[in-house]
């Protein structure tokens, strides 16, 4: 496996792991009902957790 082919697979770890730690938080804020504290249009907000999908996918750049 070539570095480029072993730093493309961590950081698709990487990523996935990042998609599972989001996908718990959203659970564990609705399970204790508290506000997820989010950044919109340059404003913070609190937003009720119901109101949030509770899956993410982030952008992967295909190089």
């Amino acid at each position: 496996m070539s570095t480029k082919e072993q730093l493309k697979d961590e950081r698709d770890r990487i990523v996935k792991g990042l998609e599972e730690t989001y996908r718990r938080l959203v659970e564990y804020k609705k399970q204790k009902k508290s506000p997820m504290i989010v950044l919109r249009n340059g404003k913070i907000v609190a937003v009720d957790p119901n109101e949030i999908v509770p899956r993410t996918l982030y952008k992967r750049n295909a190089s």
